[in-house]
């Protein structure tokens, strides 16, 4: 079986091809930027309308496959931006009536844990996963998501853009982020965790105000909020592990492509002596494979459900 995965919840646009044993044949992406402003939604979904046809047409160069080869489509239904979840349905809805094909919508959450232990061959980890909107710890429990800490406020990613964007950084501003850390030193900043929980928005004030105030330069701020943030997920993923008595923890999200924050979760898993896992570069933000395997597991549990964008992971 052979199943093609689009993605479509933010500022990515991905065409994924993968096959029912897991292996990915194709994974193209193409990514909506901007020098200011971040995220806008409308021109997000321009971007996707304008991009859907040379991602697919590249992803089937990619696989040696057409649309004979397809025995159905997964999409993102959810959660997401409103206007970029709509583009890639209204896109999805049109292949898929021109060429006959099924169509299933999946959980975007969902879709970057489960691409995450296939990869890694895991049986039962706790997943840290952090991108834009989501900051969420996450384990299984008979057969169903399950979520014991998350966010207050802002989702890390969307700290981080903000932050950039204060910066004057440009969107995405998470890679710029990481290299300036690199020149950085230590400036106090607020620590907030609260249980399993974590907060941002009040890091977010503190360094706005640093900075405004010229009381911090670029790179320590840089190097602090990554320290600082970083720090906070890794207490409560520890305590996380230590309740559940899980032996395996993967960190899934576009965030998690940051090295310091791997080098700090590795660090911790280490001591404790249990397993650290992450997923390449191409897996760790938002694609199309990651869609489409979650599509072959849900395969007979949903079909066209439109878009979502408020689905939580723990409804799945």
């Amino acid at each position: 079986m052979i199943i093609l995965g689009v993605e479509s919840t933010a500022h990515t646009f991905g065409v994924g091809i993968v096959t029912s044993d897991g292996a990915i044949v194709a994974n193209v992406t193409d990514s909506f930027t901007s020098t200011e402003g971040g995220m806008i939604p409308h021109e997000i979904a321009d971007h996707h309308k304008n991009v859907a046809e040379k991602v697919l047409a590249k992803a089937f160069t990619d696989a040696g496959k057409s649309w004979s080869d397809i025995n159905f489509i997964a999409y993102s239904a959810g959660p997401g931006l409103d206007p970029a979840l709509w583009a890639g349905y209204n896109i999805v809805k049109e292949w898929s009536e021109k060429y006959g094909k099924k169509i299933v919508g999946v959980n975007h959450c969902a879709a970057h844990l489960s691409i995450g232990a296939v990869w890694n061959k895991m049986t039962d980890p706790v997943y840290l996963y952090v991108s834009g909107v989501n900051t969420q710890i996450i384990v299984q429990e008979g057969g169903k998501y399950k979520v014991i800490g998350e966010t207050l406020d802002l989702g890390l990613g969307n700290m981080l853009d903000k932050f950039a964007r204060l910066l004057q950084l440009g969107f995405p501003g998470g890679p710029k982020i990481e290299i300036l850390a690199k020149n950085g030193k230590y400036v106090e900043l607020p620590y907030v965790v609260k249980g399993m929980d974590v907060s941002f928005s009040g890091i977010l004030t503190k360094i706005q105000q640093l900075y405004e105030r010229k009381q911090a330069s670029k790179e320590d701020l840089c190097f602090s909020v990554q320290e600082t943030c970083f720090a906070m997920l890794t207490e409560v993923v520890e305590r996380a592990m230590a309740h559940t008595e899980k032996k395996e923890l993967l960190l899934v999200g576009g965030v998690g492509a940051n090295k310091r924050f791997c080098e700090m979760l590795n660090i911790m898993c280490t001591e404790r002596g249990t397993q650290f896992y992450n997923v390449p570069m191409n897996l760790a933000g938002d694609q199309g494979a990651m869609i489409a395997w979650e599509g072959f597991l849900r395969k007979d549990t949903y079909s066209d459900m439109e878009v979502n964008p408020h689905w939580r992971v723990d409804e799945v």
